[in-house]
Parts: structure tokens; C-alpha cells; sequence
């Protein structure tokens, strides 16, 4: 209920328009920027209360059928903050940035990716697929230049010629992946959030992000899966 909502001030609108134009923001950078805000608008600031800041905001932006999320790296777990079109699920929303023939290597990189074992995918594999495009084929040089823009505008991280999903193509199209993607997408068994890298319980086949992985790992004696209480067999990173 919007009638409800506590007010949104200058420092919400601030702290929003940063968001959106970043497209995605660290945790740390998060609450550096709540702060700025707040004694920029000179209103009350309490550095535990990002979460509450942000809530007023949602419900603001509810409406409008935005919200802001909150995701995390798989890489080292560390929070991000991203602002999240509902009305568009789709890999749609990234249609009015991109031409159709890069959507559609887009969509077969993401396939490698999500169908892969570990959660990457390899430059000669996603460049091998550039002349299978049904739109148009592609020049390996052109689709190697498309996958630095996907790289900059935060869509794909790559590390060692070796792709994966960037932290904010997950928060943002974390329902787009598990709904067409069933068989294969599945969410941390800790954090519940989609994982993309993550281990698999060899017995049960529940899955786990890396970092989450380290974490629970920590306070058992030996590593025994949390669901099936079998023991795990993948290395503990």
C-alpha cells in the first residue's frame, strides 16, 4: 500500500538515479552512497538502515513496477544492488541497447554458459558459434567486439578468455533463467538465490555457490552435503 509508505525524499531520489546509472553497485559503494545522500538532503542517516532506505524507495517504485535488488558475487560473495524492470522478464529488456543479431549471440553465450558444468564458457567456444547465427553470421573480430561490450556494460565478466554471467545480468534476470531454463538452472541450496558457479552434491544433486560453499564448510568438522548429509566430494574452494 502506497498510501502508507513512508515519504520519499531528495536523498531516495538521489541514491535511485546513482543506481540507475551504474547499472549495478557494490555493497560497500552502496552504503557509502546512502551516507552521501542523507547528509547531502540533511536528513537523519543511520548506517544499519541501507535496507530500510531502500524499502522506502521500493515501495515508491512499486507502481512503476521497478524495484531495486539485492544480489551477490558468486564470485566472493560480496552484496551488489541493482535496479530490476518487473514488467520486462525477458531478455527484452536489453533489446533497446543491442541489435537483434547481438541479442541472438547474447542468448547462445548464455546457453554455453548455463549449460556448462562450472558456469563458463570459453572465448573459442562462444566465437565458433558467431557464423551459426540465424539473424545474420558474424566475423569473429565483430562478435569479439560485441563480447567487450557485454563485458563493459556488466552482462558477461570474463576472466582468462573464460566467460560467465556478470553479477548484474543475475539479479536482473535471475526469473528469465529459471523459468526457461528448468531443467538445468537451480538456486543455491544456502543463500537461495539462482547459482550459475556453484558445486553439486554428487548423491542428491542440490547445488551451492562457491562462496556459500566456503562459508558452510567452515564450521563443520568434514563436509558433508547439507541436504542428504552425504559426504561432499568436490574440492572446497
Amino acid at each position: 500500500n502506497t498510501g502508507m509508505a513512508a515519504q520519499m525524499t531528495d536523498a531516495h531520489r538521489r541514491f535511485l538515479q546513482v543506481l540507475m546509472s551504474n547499472g549495478i553497485t557494490e555493497g560497500s559503494e552502496a552504503r557509502k552512497l546512502h551516507q552521501h545522500c542523507c547528509e547531502t538532503d540533511k536528513v537523519y542517516y543511520a548506517h544499519d538502515k541501507l535496507d530500510d532506505f531502500i524499502s522506502t524507495i521500493n515501495s515508491h517504485l512499486q507502481p512503476l513496477f521497478m524495484q531495486i535488488r539485492k544480489g551477490m558475487s558468486e564470485e566472493d560473495g560480496r552484496a551488489h544492488y541493482a535496479v530490476v524492470n518487473l514488467a520486462e522478464t525477458e531478455v527484452t529488456k536489453m533489446a533497446s541497447d543491442y541489435t537483434e543479431i547481438e541479442l541472438e549471440l547474447f542468448r547462445k553465450t548464455m546457453d554455453l554458459i548455463i549449460l556448462s558444468e562450472n558456469g563458463f564458457a570459453s572465448s573459442t567456444d562462444i566465437l565458433n558459434l558467431s557464423d551459426q547465427l540465424k539473424t545474420k553470421k558474424m566475423k569473429k573480430k565483430e562478435a569479439e567486439q560485441v563480447l567487450k561490450v557485454f563485458v563493459e556494460d556488466k552482462w558477461l565478466s570474463e576472466k582468462n578468455g573464460e566467460y560467465t554471467l556478470h553479477t548484474r545480468c543475475i539479479i536482473e534476470m535471475e526469473q528469465y533463467i529459471l523459468s526457461n531454463y528448468q531443467d538445468v538452472a537451480r538456486k543455491c541450496n544456502i543463500c537461495h538465490s539462482l547459482a550459475i558457479q556453484s558445486q553439486v552434491c554428487e548423491s542428491c544433486g542440490i547445488g551451492m555457490h562457491l562462496p556459500c560453499v566456503r562459508k558452510y564448510f567452515r564450521a563443520q568438522t568434514e563436509p558433508r552435503c547439507p541436504k542428504c548429509n552425504e559426504f561432499w566430494s568436490c574440492d572446497i574452494p
